[in-house]
């Protein structure tokens, strides 16, 4: 069991604060107030944003807000990159959501056409609209090319076009728009290299040597999964991971209770359970933050239940997981752990033949009840 190692509140809800660490939290959650200094790169003094990954065709933040009793700090939204017109119009209506619940934005940016399509023209497009709602008090992330190591994507398994097209957008965002923060984030790399995926890369693939790095001629689980796609740390502000309790072994598709500790075993290399020896892999949080100094998103997690197969019960499984990521002590002892994002969505997944996993905490009135009950409000950090 995950020990207990320091108690832990977030200062601010429990004390006053100097009035610079006061404009700097309300900056960083959306807030703007008059005469502020301009928007900073954001990320929470103390604790951690609590986020949703919205399916925005069910709820709106406003609605998700109310139903949760908080304001949650972060909404993720997806676009494709380059942005059209029509993509444009999206992006500003969706930003005028979030800023009337003074919330900040999550860019999760899919270049569907490949790397080749990331332009200087479409970033420099992209950027001048971040420069623009960062002048009036939106914060931002962009989260550009997610899940890169997987073999599932157009932009998957390509690390020199794939760094080469961060660093474009980066040097851009960093030059121009001073609210925005840069999101690097990979999957979680057990089962790397993912075998069979459709953009899985090959022996003959230009980059091979690069992504073999034991040397041994053959991409699997001891070769690194996230650090040849690393941009550099002059280009990234977080680094993330995708992380969700899929269920013990692969192949998915059973409604499974999360194996304890999980969550953390997982980002820090220790994983070794039902679903195998996962201690190859490298311990991602002591690389990028203990070492690498950056704070830690959570871009998305959730539980896999479905709702048409036996198993555990549905309240069991989300809430085994939540209170192991949603763990007050041990957000207060891996502190680098600076946003997490539930993925709030009911949807098909093709890892299980298209079945309709239910993911979200809110979907019921039981699982919600209890979802709001164990959230850790006083480490969490919400919108003002």
């Amino acid at each position: 069991m995950f020990k207990k190692i320091g108690q832990f509140k977030v200062s601010f809800r429990k004390s006053f604060l100097s009035s610079i660490l006061i404009l700097v939290v309300l900056s960083a959650c959306g807030q703007n107030p008059a005469n502020a200094p301009v928007l900073s790169r954001p990320q929470p003094a103390e604790g951690t944003f609590f986020g949703v990954n919205l399916d925005w065709s069910d709820l709106t933040p406003a609605e998700y807000n109310q139903t949760l009793g908080h304001k949650a700090a972060v909404f993720v939204q997806f676009f494709q990159f380059p942005l059209t017109a029509s993509d444009f119009a999206h992006l500003d209506a969706t930003v005028k959501s979030v800023k009337s619940e003074r919330g900040m934005l999550m860019i999760t940016l899919e270049p569907w056409g490949g790397l080749e399509t990331v332009t200087s023209d479409a970033v420099a497009a992209l950027v001048e609209k971040l420069a623009e709602y960062n002048a009036k008090g939106t914060s931002l992330f962009p989260r550009f090319a997610h899940e890169m190591n997987g073999s599932w994507y157009p932009w998957s398994q390509q690390p020199s076009a794939y760094i080469q097209a961060y660093r474009m957008l980066a040097e851009a965002v960093h030059r121009d728009a001073p609210g925005t923060a840069m999101v690097w984030a990979p999957n979680y790399g057990g089962g790397y290299p993912f075998s069979g995926g459709t953009f899985e890369a090959k022996s003959d693939h230009p980059d091979f040597t690069l992504l073999d790095t034991d040397q041994d001629g053959v991409l699997s689980m001891q070769d690194d999964p996230y650090t040849p796609y690393y941009p550099g740390d002059d280009a990234v502000d977080w680094v993330g991971m995708t992380l969700y309790h899929w269920g013990n072994q692969h192949p998915w598709g059973e409604n499974e209770l999360p194996e304890e500790d999980q969550f953390i075993a997982q980002l820090t290399g220790n994983y070794t359970g039902l679903n195998g020896d996962n201690t190859a892999l490298p311990d991602f949080y002591e690389i990028f933050n203990t070492n690498g100094g950056k704070p830690i998103a959570i871009p998305a997690t959730a539980a896999l239940y479905i709702t048409t197969r036996p198993g555990p019960a549905e309240l069991e499984i989300k809430q085994a997981w939540w209170r192991q990521v949603l763990n007050a002590d041990l957000l207060s002892s891996y502190s680098g752990i600076k946003m997490i994002n539930w993925f709030e969505w009911k949807k098909p997944e093709r890892e299980i033949n298209g079945e309709v996993i239910d993911w979200r905490a809110l979907g019921s009135k039981a699982v919600a009840e209890q979802f709001i009950l164990d959230l850790p409000v006083d480490h969490l950090v919400f919108a003002p």
